[in-house]
């Protein structure tokens, strides 16, 4: 903890099994757009989860976290249960008169070598945080900042944007917005990858082609 505060009332689940980062980087060379037509469309986070680091894409593991209404203790607890490569998933309960994530927390993820965070809730300090290049996504932007009382789980299964997030699911980000894949799908999603991509190309070439 990087903080004086008890935990008593944080929630923490024994450790989960993680994506390799082989298939982390695999998945990360396709858009969530094109993953999301392979996936039916599914597993896409709501519009409301914005992008607010210009240019930087995210591709990670999820680590859930649940934070009670504009307090973020349990975002501190769950720092300690991070390992590179992790993207902290926070449900804050969609509040944005609260930010529950600014810069100081932000240097404590990129020391822990975690990829970027995504908060369903609010943030602040974004122009401190863009200039880091760590990839934040949230619902909302607001200076006001976070009581640190709990409660709050790490580990638990978390709603985002209107998808659920398991522990070691991964999340792939860029200006369109997130895809959750799950873990136990993520091979064969990737199978099913450069087909579409190919596809794609293909129309692309005959538009161009009609256009001559």
């Amino acid at each position: 903890m990087y903080i004086n505060a008890p935990t008593e009332n944080i929630t923490v689940l024994p450790n989960w099994p993680r994506p390799s980062d082989e298939i982390v980087r695999a998945l990360a060379e396709f858009p969530p757009a094109l993953i999301g037509d392979v996936r039916n469309r599914m597993d896409m986070m709501s519009a409301e989860i914005r992008c607010l680091t210009p240019g930087i894409r995210l591709a990670g593991a999820v680590l859930p976290i649940q934070v009670w209404e504009g307090d973020n203790l349990g975002i501190h607890r769950g720092l300690d249960e991070a390992k590179p490569g992790d993207v902290l998933v926070v449900s804050a309960n969609s509040v944005t008169n609260r930010s529950v994530f600014g810069g100081i927390l932000a240097e404590i993820c990129q020391s822990k070598g975690i990829r970027g965070v995504i908060i369903d809730g609010a943030v602040r300090d974004i122009e401190e945080m863009t200039a880091m290049g760590i990839a934040v996504f949230a619902r909302g932007v607001v200076p006001a900042g976070p009581s640190k009382n709990g409660p709050g789980a790490v580990g638990k299964p978390v709603a985002c944007g209107n998808v659920v997030c398991n522990p070691g699911d991964i999340v792939i980000g860029d200006q369109d917005g997130i895809v959750v894949v799950p873990l136990s799908e993520a091979g064969g999603t990737l199978q099913r990858l450069p087909l579409q991509a190919d596809l794609e190309r293909q129309i692309l070439a005959r538009v161009k082609a009609a256009a001559q």
